[in-house]
């Protein structure tokens, strides 16, 4: 988690000095969200208000990749804005994806017992690693598509984390240190387009199909992403209930395992497995059709909704 430890100049975007801060060892908790409100910016929740941190601090950047690159110093700005006046009430803005391009969207599979025990299948002796691909990402509010090209649609409520600092050979005991936060993700599947190949890429990367959100949850208002409620919700009916506690792969030793193979970059998303209660392990089956309603919430985290549409007529073309 981010902490201040000696005073520095901290720039971005060579828009020159943003600031001369005298840092002390301290945590800044905050709720990170990107949001529309005539344009697309980032800001601050604080209960039902957004601090818009355009007004608020004008020489932050205006991206939330580009504001975790910037480092702690930048969140420690964006914190102290926190106390100006310039806020919005949420219910009037639209929240976007957290982070609208993430460089890296990375998921794991079979990652708590029970869902490996639903899928049949045996328990990994190490993390099963697939990407989507970050066309996919989607806002927590936005719909989901139905698509075209298959009916096999399914759910998957996930704790997601977001990679904070450039980083590489990352020991399990310092991956807090670059973990900016956490969110809710929503790992929507194709599940007869995953299945048929022995990789999940395609069946896991249909457009929308990466709800992510409401917010970015720093790590350290967080504390422990270890011991959080996870519950999925279809049409108001419980679907998923579980514990990150189950988690078999947990986030710092996924950490660990990626930034052995590559660099981990900030805006990275990493989302960390489903418990059961997928449905396609129901019995009879019950998969997603246009108008069911997904609503995921982890403790602390918030929740995201996000309604299942049929894929519209103009999502294709050349453009």
């Amino acid at each position: 988690m981010y902490k201040m430890q000696s005073p520095r100049f901290i720039q971005s975007n060579n828009r020159g000095i943003l600031a001369s801060l005298p840092l002390a060892p301290e945590e800044f908790p905050m709720k990170l969200a990107t949001f529309t409100h005539e344009t697309t910016r980032i800001g601050l929740v604080e209960g039902d208000e957004i601090v818009d941190l355009e007004a608020a601090a004008p020489e932050l950047p205006r991206e939330m990749t580009a504001l975790l690159a910037a480092g702690p110093d930048a969140l420690q700005v964006a914190h102290a804005a926190s106390g100006d006046g310039a806020r919005l009430p949420l219910a009037e803005v639209r929240l976007e994806p957290p982070v609208l391009r993430p460089p890296k969207f990375l998921a794991v599979g079979l990652n708590y017992a029970d869902h490996v025990a639903e899928s049949g299948l045996e328990a990994p002796a190490h993390p099963t690693i697939f990407n989507k691909q970050s066309t996919c990402v989607t806002g927590p509010g936005d719909p989901i598509h139905l698509p075209r090209a298959s009916h096999v649609l399914d759910y998957e409520g996930e704790l997601g984390f977001v990679i904070g600092r450039r980083c590489r050979h990352v020991s399990r005991d310092d991956a807090a240190d670059v973990i900016a936060g956490y969110l809710v993700v929503d790992d929507v599947s194709v599940r007869d387009w995953q299945l048929r190949i022995p990789t999940w890429t395609m069946g896991k990367s249909f457009d929308t199909h990466g709800p992510i959100g409401p917010w970015i949850t720093t790590a350290d208002e967080v504390q422990d992403p270890h011991r959080l409620d996870l519950r999925t919700w279809v049409n108001g009916e419980l679907r998923q209930e579980s514990n990150t506690k189950e988690l078999i792969f947990d986030c710092f030793t996924l950490v660990e395992h990626l930034s052995t193979a590559f660099t981990l970059e900030p805006g990275d998303v990493i989302a960390t497995g489903t418990p059961s209660g997928v449905g396609i392990g129901m019995k009879p089956p019950k998969l997603l059709v246009a108008g069911d309603v997904v609503r995921i919430g982890i403790e602390g985290l918030g929740e995201i909704e996000n309604t299942v549409i049929e894929e519209p007529e103009h999502s294709g073309g050349i453009r």
